[in-house]
């Protein structure tokens, strides 16, 4: 049996690095937390001691000693949700460019799960947060306003804000499509949905509003799931909106473009003509939803400007700066491609 050599198992100090250097470990300290005060010979002699010797700076110890981690903590509901792609590239290139780390969290849509996670990132003491949505337990709340740490809530417009948001109305959102929809020509218009978090419902809730105002609303034309969303589900939801409303149904808005992909590739199988025989509609705006054929309707989200948002707005704070708008709304637009007819 082989046993271990304590001499290259053990994890290299400061000092050590100091000692191949043959430097202080003050200097070699200054070198890994502020380079730009220590001459670029000397950055040169500690960086290749750290290199040689697999030096990994203890950051607790540094954020104790500085009173400052450098870190952001990010909260999302799902790492594979390609939505939050462009949300988190936003928050990453506004952090890294001001030497800040960014430490994330999946809470997989859960609040008791965003509670447990979030306590987790409260722990590595982080200087700011950004968090997805408003509907945290009243216990994460109270976490997080003990920590008395700059808060961004992101991905909806809020009420009441815990601290700062940046996001949109997903009811307005809903609102518009229905109306777009109906400017079309479509009289008898259902909604598709899956997993029905509360920014999704909020959709729902927009869409309803602006049939039943208008007299278009037919409760039997709204088919949700609770499981998550896939192209495949959006194919089975479509074909039970289809035999709820007895085919009557003539445009459909989907709660996301993966559910729409889904109702697309479905009605081809089943030879029903998109759009001349039924509209269709996604949300999220993916690449491939300008692609496919008919490219797909969808509505778009400034995704990336929201994580660039979020981000400015967490620096500022933490910089000493004021942040003269707190909420912000960065708006959406409907975009009306080949899946649905025409504006008439």
């Amino acid at each position: 049996m082989r046993t271990r050599n304590s001499s290259t198992t053990k994890r290299a100090t400061l000092a050590d690095v100091a000692k191949v250097a043959n430097v202080s470990a003050i200097t070699v300290s200054r070198v890994i937390n502020q380079p730009d005060k220590v001459s670029s010979d000397l950055c040169q002699r500690v960086q290749e001691a750290i290199d040689m010797l697999g030096y990994i700076p203890n950051q607790s110890a540094s954020s104790l000693a500085s009173a400052r981690s450098g870190v952001i903590g990010v909260s999302i509901p799902s790492l594979s949700n390609i939505v939050f792609n462009d949300v988190l590239r936003g928050i990453y290139d506004v952090a890294g460019a001001s030497d800040y780390k960014v430490l994330l969290v999946d809470t997989h849509y859960s609040p008791l799960e965003e509670e447990k996670m979030i306590r987790t990132l409260l722990s590595q003491s982080p200087e700011a947060m950004i968090i997805t949505g408003g509907d945290q337990t009243r216990a994460c709340e109270r976490m997080l306003a003990k920590a008395g740490l700059p808060v961004v809530q992101i991905m909806e417009i809020l009420n009441q804000p815990l601290d700062m948001n940046v996001g949109f109305s997903h009811y307005q959102a809903g609102f518009d499509v229905a109306l777009k929809l109906l400017a079309t020509g479509c009289q008898r218009l259902g909604f598709i949905g899956a997993r029905m978090d509360a920014r999704v419902q909020q959709r729902m809730a927009g869409f309803r509003d602006a049939l039943q105002e208008r007299g278009k609303l037919n409760e039997k034309f709204l088919v949700t799931t609770p499981e998550p969303s896939s192209i495949a589900l959006g194919g089975e939801l479509f074909r039970s909106l289809l035999s709820l409303s007895a085919g009557q149904v003539d445009g459909i808005f989907c709660c996301n473009d993966d559910l729409a992909l889904g109702a697309l590739f479905e009605s081809q199988r089943m030879n029903i003509k998109v759009p001349t025989d039924i509209s269709l509609c996604g949300f999220n705006d993916f690449e491939s939803s300008a692609f496919v054929n008919p490219s797909l309707s969808s509505v778009h989200v400034p995704r990336y400007e929201m994580g660039v948002q979020a981000a400015q707005m967490i620096v500022q704070v933490l910089e000493g700066e004021a942040v003269a708008q707190k909420q912000r709304d960065i708006g959406f637009e409907v975009i009306l491609r080949q899946s649905s007819r025409p504006i008439q």
